[in-house]
């Protein structure tokens, strides 16, 4: 198979695969979605960050919003919420900017913390669709959980890259072949968009 983009899966979805394979497959290969008071919370927090282009410098740090991101190793795509490039002479030359950047990638959460790896592994995501394409390390990238009003910083280490390529692999099979998983309920039923397609 090729490396053309046409077989490429949205980056988005690696989060909606850790909570559930199955809410991935009703969302990614059924094209089944939901509303509900989360999902719209969340459509709006977005909105605020996802304003593309929009370039802005504090200090030592320029701040790009709504940057598309993607990786050819992982065959996937998406959007950064916000990435941002702090001047440091061990990074990489940007385009119309003096000195040297390293960048970090910020993704914006409703919610607060969560139980699993699953906005992490985002995150992560993220770091290498960056690194893939400015050609550089990133290892680090911050969760802004809304609710809590929280930033938290993460480091980008080999586990969660290797679990990346692993999950992006399973998610590639399950969409190839068109397969949705049976249902498994459990507690993180309560809090799923689809909760009422899925069962």
């Amino acid at each position: 198979m090729g490396n053309n983009e046409d077989n490429y899966l949205m980056l988005s979805g690696i989060q909606h695969f850790e909570f559930c394979k199955r809410q991935w497959a009703l969302i990614h290969i059924e094209d089944q979605w939901e509303e509900n008071v989360r999902t719209i919370e969340g459509k709006i927090l977005h909105e605020k960050t996802d304003q593309p282009f929009i370039r802005e410098k504090r200090g030592n740090t320029i701040i790009v919003r709504a940057l598309p991101v993607q990786s050819k190793e992982l065959r996937i795509s998406g959007i950064c919420d916000v990435v941002e490039f702090e001047k440091n002479e061990k990074g990489i030359k940007l385009i119309g900017e003096e000195g040297k950047y390293i960048p970090y990638p910020v993704e914006y959460k409703r919610g607060k913390e969560k139980s699993t790896k699953a906005d992490i592994l985002q995150l992560t995501a993220q770091a290498m669709c960056l690194e893939e394409m400015l050609l550089c390390e990133v290892n680090v990238g911050y969760l802004y959980y809304h609710e809590i009003r929280k930033r938290v910083k993460f480091e980008i280490s080999h586990e969660l890259r290797n679990k990346v390529r692993v999950i992006t692999k399973e998610m590639h099979a399950y969409y190839e072949r068109k397969y949705t998983p049976k249902v498994q309920p459990g507690s993180h039923c309560r809090n799923c968009s689809l909760k009422n397609i899925c069962v």
